[in-house]
């Protein structure tokens, strides 16, 4: 197998060779000064399997379009399979049409993906899974909602129902919630809270907490969602939590895709842990004391090993 990485998250595709003990192979990206990008394969594929790692987070548009250039310039080369391996999965969220007059992007990048040429597509926590059954070419959706319970258990210590509820931010995300909840206690004896949420169509990451349905009371509330953004879901669903009696508030979410202003914000917030995944490379200045961050590298080298 062939190994390669994008420029979107090259830490983590190092940690994935690692695991698989393997080195990454050698491809030269060049932008140039008229944002266009150039690849150009360095090595010997002809009947390989050739896996590329390239998360298409912001910018979104730019990823992606190397991801493609990617397949391109590897079946080119006759490399006998081209799997993409996307840890976080741009668009995801635009998988229906909310609006007269709105395109359904999620759709749009699939077709992309398999018309350029991939033989099978794996991603992590993808943002509904009804959105597989768009997929025509083998598709895998990893789960690294199990990695974060774990590392929340070892936070915690003892994780009971008497003693921690999990909470949806919304009402999309129950059975993700209950399925992290399985995770987190290790039976499916339990509830989960559900704060019911307005969002706002007309202006982007806009919406408000106005109730919540479930018992928080003299516990620690869990939220679990696939991705924070400005981190307005999170921070009033939190403050929600602890209005309703909840001792504090940590947060469960796969895909840190922040905005400008979500790391200080959320810092000065009433979560008290938000524990996430390096699906997407974290920059310098999203840093913040709060935030911890568990690799999905050993996942994907289990998956594609």
């Amino acid at each position: 197998m062939k190994l390669f990485s994008g420029s979107a998250n090259p830490i983590l595709s190092q940690k994935v060779a690692d695991k698989l003990g393997v080195p990454l192979s050698k491809a030269e990206i060049v932008r140039f000064e008229n944002s266009e990008i150039r690849i150009h394969i360095e090595e010997e594929v002809k009947n390989e399997d050739c896996y590329v790692i390239q998360p298409t987070a912001n910018p979104s548009d730019t990823h992606l379009m190397e991801l493609f250039f990617f397949c391109d310039a590897l079946r080119r080369q006759e490399a006998k399979k081209v799997f993409a391996i996307i840890p976080y999965f741009g668009y995801a969220r635009q998988d229906v049409q909310h609006r007269p007059g709105e395109c359904v992007s999620a759709n749009v990048i699939i077709r992309f993906l398999e018309s350029i040429g991939f033989y099978k597509v794996y991603v992590i926590n993808l943002h509904d899974e009804a959105t597989e059954g768009v997929f025509s070419i083998p598709f895998k959706n990893i789960d690294a909602f199990p990695i974060l319970a774990e590392e929340i258990r070892k936070y915690i210590g003892t994780v009971t129902t008497e003693t921690v509820a999990v909470v949806s931010p919304d009402h999309g995300g129950v059975e993700r919630a209950r399925k992290f909840g399985d995770d987190l206690f290790g039976h499916t004896e339990h509830s989960i809270s559900v704060v019911e949420k307005k969002r706002d169509l007309a202006h982007i990451h806009k919406s408000v907490a106005l109730d919540l349905y479930g018992d928080v009371k003299g516990r620690t509330a869990i939220l679990v969602d696939d991705m924070i953004t400005s981190g307005g879901t999170l921070m009033h669903a939190a403050q929600l939590c602890l209005d309703r009696g909840a001792t504090r508030v940590l947060t469960a979410v796969i895909h840190h895709d922040f905005g400008p202003k979500a790391p200080e914000q959320l810092q000065a917030s009433a979560i008290e842990k938000i524990f996430t995944t390096d699906t997407i490379a974290l920059k310098e200045e999203q840093k913040f004391e709060k935030l911890s961050e568990v690799s999905v590298a050993k996942l994907i080298s289990e998956v594609v090993s």
